[in-house]
């Protein structure tokens, strides 16, 4: 454990917001699941909704580093190709 003042207080931060990534890290991935969810059941309206949900939330986690943002942006080409196929 730290002995500095500073380097405690760092510690606890380092805590809290592995938690809060975890928490996003969790709901992106529900999100993900509901768009698969909708592109198995090849309910092609659902997986639109779907798609317009996960999206702010892929770009979310991105912008705030819990994901690489070409990690996200390659996730979601790829949801949205799937998606658009589905559709035609």
């Amino acid at each position: 454990m730290a002995n500095i003042k500073s380097a405690k207080k760092r510690a606890k931060q380092t805590l809290e917001r592995a938690k809060v990534n975890r928490s996003r890290l969790s709901d992106m991935r529900t999100y993900i699941k509901m768009v698969e969810k909708a592109l198995h059941d090849k309910d092609s309206s659902a997986a639109e909704e779907a798609l317009k949900l996960v999206e702010p939330k892929l770009m979310r986690s991105a912008q705030k580093r819990v994901l690489h943002k070409n990690t996200a942006t390659r996730k979601l080409s790829r949801l949205s190709a799937q998606v658009n196929k589905l559709k035609s």
